[in-house]
C-alpha cells in the first residue's frame, strides 16, 4: 500500500504545473523530464544554504523542480537568452525572493557563483564546458541531462564518440556518472572534488 507521504512526495509540485502550462501555451516541447525534475529536487534539498543555478530556464520547468526542493537558507538564480519565456516563468516565481530570473547570456550566472548545485540546460555546457566545471564551488553538484545512452566506452552519439559527455565523465576536478533519467534519456551527475 502507498502512504500518503509516498503519493506526496511522487507528486507534480504546483509551480511544475504552473510551469508546464506555460510552455504548452508557448509550444515550448523541451522542458525538463519529470525524472530529472526529481532529481534536481533531490540536489537542491541536499544544499539547504545553498547557490542553486540553472542555465536555460524555459518556461521554468526545470526552475520550478529545484525550487521544491530549495531550502529556507538557499538562493536561486536561472537564466533565459529569449525574452518572454523568461519574463513568463519570472511570473511563477515573483512570490518568493530567494528566486532570481535572469535574461541574457548563461554567462549572467558567473556573477552568482560559485554554485553548490548547478543545473546546466542551456548556454555553457556544450560552448564552454571548463568554464562550467569552474563554477562550481567544492563539493557543488553539476546536473547535465538530454544525453542518450551508451553501453560502450567512450560513449557514442550517433556513432560518433561523444566527446562532450567524455570531457564530464574524465574530468579531473569532477567526481562524474552517469545515470539513467528514462529508457532512452540519460543525465550526468558530477560533484566537484575539493581541492
Amino acid at each position: 500500500m502507498i502512504s500518503d507521504e509516498q503519493r506526496a512526495a511522487r507528486a507534480v509540485p504546483p509551480r511544475v504545473v504552473a510551469a508546464e502550462r506555460i510552455a504548452s501555451d508557448m509550444g515550448f516541447t523541451k522542458s525538463c523530464l519529470p525524472e530529472v525534475g526529481r532529481l534536481l529536487r533531490l540536489a537542491a534539498a541536499s544544499k539547504p544554504d545553498g547557490v542553486v543555478a540553472e542555465s536555460g530556464t524555459g518556461s521554468g520547468v526545470g526552475t520550478a523542480w529545484l525550487h521544491s526542493g530549495l531550502g529556507a537558507g538557499a538562493r536561486l538564480v536561472t537564466v533565459e537568452r529569449d525574452e518572454e519565456p523568461a519574463r513568463r516563468a519570472s511570473g511563477i516565481f515573483a512570490d518568493d525572493e530567494r528566486v532570481t530570473v535572469l535574461t541574457g547570456d548563461w554567462r549572467l550566472l558567473e556573477r552568482h557563483a560559485p554554485f553548490d548545485v548547478f543545473f546546466c540546460d542551456g548556454g555553457g555546457k556544450r560552448d564552454d564546458p571548463g568554464r562550467v566545471v569552474e563554477l562550481l564551488a567544492p563539493g557543488g553538484l553539476l546536473i547535465l541531462d538530454d544525453f542518450t545512452p551508451s553501453s560502450e566506452w567512450p560513449p557514442r552519439f550517433e556513432g560518433e564518440v561523444d566527446t562532450l559527455r567524455v570531457f564530464y565523465l574524465t574530468h579531473p576536478a569532477l567526481e562524474a556518472t552517469e545515470v539513467l533519467t528514462t529508457p532512452t534519456s540519460s543525465a550526468v551527475v558530477a560533484a566537484r572534488r575539493t581541492p
